[in-house]
C-alpha cells in the first residue's frame, strides 16, 4: 500500500485491511470486570484528570468538533478552488494535503519528482505556490493544519510569510503543523535527514512558536500512519505516546521548560473498524498522557495534561472492491471517533481507493460528519459510553499494553535510539504480516473481497491528475528564478547553513530565505549541504 499522508491513495483491496489479528472478546462483561476501578483515580467526571472522559467538562456541548477535510491535488489554484467548495459545505477548518516531491524536500523540476508532481497532494514549491494556494482565504479567521514532517519548518515559514504579506499578526494564527519526523523513520519512510538533526528542526519550532506564534500547534504526533503500515491498536497508542514523550524530552533538553511548549503539542490518530476498542484507545491516550505528563516530567499547567487529538478515517480500510462499502465503514470509524472525544476529524472518501477523491466524493464524507453531528443526537451526551464494563475493560487493557511497550523503548534508551536499531518498524511489520494471512486465510472477513465478492468492476468516477500540473509548475518555478535576485538567494542560503551548523534557531533563517524566493528544494539541499541523507538500515 502506498500512503503519501493520507487515505488518498490509501486503500488496495485485500492486501489494505489491516486492523490486525481478532483480540480475544468475551461474550459477557460485568461488574466484576471493574471491580478495583476507582471513578476519581481511573475516570473522573469530564474535564478533570486524568481526563479519560474527555478534556472538557460539555463534551461537544460547547463546541463540536472541528470538520477538517484533507484536501491537495494538482496545481494551487485547483486545491484553493477545493478548499472554497468544503468551506462553503460547512467545513470548519483547511488541511493541507502536499504531493510527493513536496512531502521529500524537491522541487517539480527535479528529475527524482517525475511523475508525482501534484498526483497526491498539492505541489507547493516557493512562496507564490503557497501565496496561490491560499488565496482569497482569510490566515487569521480559520484554523489549517498542514500534513507536512521532514520539510516543515519550511513549508511553515512560507505559510507565515503569506499571512505577513496579509497584514494578519502571527500572534493570531492558530492552526497545526504536522512536523512529526520520527513516525517518518517509522512507519511512512518521507524523511530527509538523519533522526537527530531532524529532531533539532522539531524543537526549533518549538521554540520559535513559543515566542512568536503562540496559538500554533506546533507539532501533530502521529498513530494514523504507524496504524496504516500494519500495526495493532496497542502498538499504534504505544509508539505515538512514546513519541510525544521523545519530542517532549527533547524539548525539555533544548533548553525549553515543559510548560512553555507542551501545552500546543497535538495528537492524531486513526480511527479503525473495531468500533469499541478504537473507543477505549482514544480514552486510554488520555488518561496516559496526562500521567506521563504530571509525573514524568512534572509539568504544572493542565494544558500540558490535556492530550489533544484529530482523527482520521482508517484509509487502510478502504476497498477497491465494491467502494460504495466504504460509505459505511467511514461512518462507522466517525461515529467512534465522536464517541472517543475527537477534537477534529477528517472522514475519507468513498474512491479513494481507487484515486483522489473526486469533488462529489469529498462532500459526502463531509456529510457524513454533519449527519452524525446534527441528526444523531450523539455529541448530547458526554462521554455516553463511560462506565460500560466492556469499553472501561478495554480501556485498560490498552493502557497496560502501551505502557508494556514503552518501557521497552525506555529500556532502549528512547525513540530515537529504538528507531536506529529497527524496533518498532521490526514490530509493526511482524503486526502487519500476520494481519495479511488472517485476511488470505479467510480468519478475517473483508466485505467484498474475502467473502460476499461482486466480480463486477466498480461503477465508480476517479479523479485523474494528469502531467499538466507538472508542466505548470515547473514553467512557474522557472520564472520565480528567473525575476528573483540570485545574490539574496545565495546569501540567506548559505546564512541558513551557518546556523544549522551552529546552534542558532533554524525558524528565522528559513523565513529569509523563503522571503528571498528560495525553493522548498533550495532550503532542504542547503541543510543536505549539512546534515546529510539518511538511509535506514534493513533490520535482520
Amino acid at each position: 500500500m502506498s500512503v503519501a499522508s493520507k487515505s488518498a491513495t490509501g486503500g488496495t483491496g485485500a492486501a489494505a485491511t489491516a486492523a490486525g489479528p481478532a483480540r480475544d472478546t468475551r461474550p459477557l462483561y460485568d461488574a466484576g470486570d471493574l471491580a478495583d476501578l476507582d471513578y476519581a483515580r481511573d475516570l473522573a467526571d469530564p474535564g478533570a484528570f486524568p481526563y479519560t472522559r474527555g478534556i472538557h467538562g460539555s463534551g461537544y456541548g460547547g463546541k463540536l468538533w472541528t470538520m477538517r477535510q484533507f484536501s491537495g491535488y494538482g496545481t494551487p489554484e485547483e486545491t484553493n478552488r477545493r478548499y472554497r467548495e468544503l468551506l462553503a459545505a460547512g467545513g470548519t477548518g483547511l488541511s493541507v494535503a502536499f504531493d510527493l516531491p513536496t512531502l521529500m524536500g524537491r522541487d517539480p523540476d527535479d528529475p527524482l519528482s517525475q511523475g508525482e508532481v501534484g498526483k497526491c497532494g498539492v505541489s507547493v514549491a516557493a512562496l507564490p505556490d503557497m501565496e496561490r494556494l491560499l488565496d482569497g482565504i482569510a490566515l487569521d479567521r480559520v484554523t489549517t493544519s498542514m500534513t507536512i514532517n521532514a520539510p516543515a519548518a519550511m513549508i511553515f515559514a512560507m505559510y507565515l510569510v503569506v499571512a505577513e504579506r496579509q497584514g494578519a499578526d502571527w500572534s493570531r494564527l492558530s492552526g497545526t503543523l504536522q512536523n512529526d519526523i520520527l513516525k517518518e523513520y517509522i512507519a511512512q519512510k518521507e524523511y530527509i535527514y538523519p533522526p537527530r538533526p531532524s529532531m533539532r528542526l522539531v524543537t526549533d519550532v518549538f521554540a520559535f512558536c513559543a515566542d512568536r506564534v503562540p496559538r500554533w500547534n506546533t507539532i501533530s504526533v502521529s498513530g494514523y500512519h504507524i496504524r496504516e503500515a500494519g500495526a495493532t491498536a496497542v502498538q499504534e497508542l504505544a509508539f505515538t505516546l512514546r513519541d510525544g514523550i521523545e519530542y517532549v524530552q527533547y524539548g525539555v533538553d533544548a533548553g525549553l521548560a515543559v510548560d512553555r511548549f507542551a501545552p500546543r503539542i497535538s495528537f492524531f490518530f486513526n480511527a479503525h473498524n473495531r468500533f469499541f476498542e478504537e473507543i477505549a484507545k482514544y480514552r486510554a491516550a488520555r488518561r496516559l498522557w496526562a500521567h506521563v505528563m504530571r509525573e514524568r516530567f512534572g509539568a504544572a499547567d493542565e494544558r500540558s495534561w490535556k492530550l489533544r487529538f484529530h482523527a482520521q478515517t482508517a484509509g487502510v480500510s478502504l476497498t477497491a472492491q465494491q467502494p460504495y462499502n466504504n460509505v459505511v465503514r467511514t461512518a462507522v470509524q466517525a461515529l467512534a471517533a465522536v464517541l472517543g472525544g475527537a477534537n477534529s476529524l477528517h472522514a475519507n472518501a468513498l474512491d479513494e481507493a481507487l484515486g483522489l477523491p473526486t469533488r462529489e466524493a469529498a462532500l459526502l464524507a463531509l456529510r457524513t460528519q454533519q449527519v452524525i453531528a446534527h441528526e444523531s443526537r450523539v455529541p448530547a451526551a458526554v462521554d455516553p459510553l463511560g462506565g460500560a464494563y466492556f469499553v472501561e475493560s478495554l480501556t485498560r487493557e490498552l493502557e497496560d499494553g502501551a505502557r508494556d511497550t514503552i518501557d521497552r523503548i525506555d529500556a532502549l534508551g528512547g525513540m530515537v535510539p529504538a528507531i536506529e536499531a529497527g524496533y518498532p518498524q521490526g514490530e509493526i511489520a511482524d503486526s502487519a504480516y500476520r494481519t495479511q494471512q488472517a485476511v488470505e486465510t479467510g480468519e478475517q472477513t473483508v466485505v467484498g473481497v474475502n467473502r460476499y465478492v461482486d466480480a463486477a468492476p466498480p461503477a465508480v468516477e476517479t479523479l485523474y491528475i494528469d502531467e499538466t500540473a507538472a508542466r505548470r509548475q515547473s514553467e512557474r518555478l522557472a520564472r520565480t528564478r528567473q525575476t528573483r535576485d540570485e545574490g539574496r538567494v545565495d546569501r540567506t542560503l548559505d546564512a541558513l547553513r551557518r546556523a544549522a551548523a551552529g546552534t542558532d534557531n533554524l525558524m528565522p533563517p528559513l523565513i529569509e530565505a523563503v522571503r528571498a524566493h528560495a525553493t522548498l528544494g533550495e532550503m532542504c539541499s542547503a541543510l543536505r549541504d549539512v546534515w546529510g541523507e539518511y538511509e535506514e538500515a534493513p533490520s535482520v
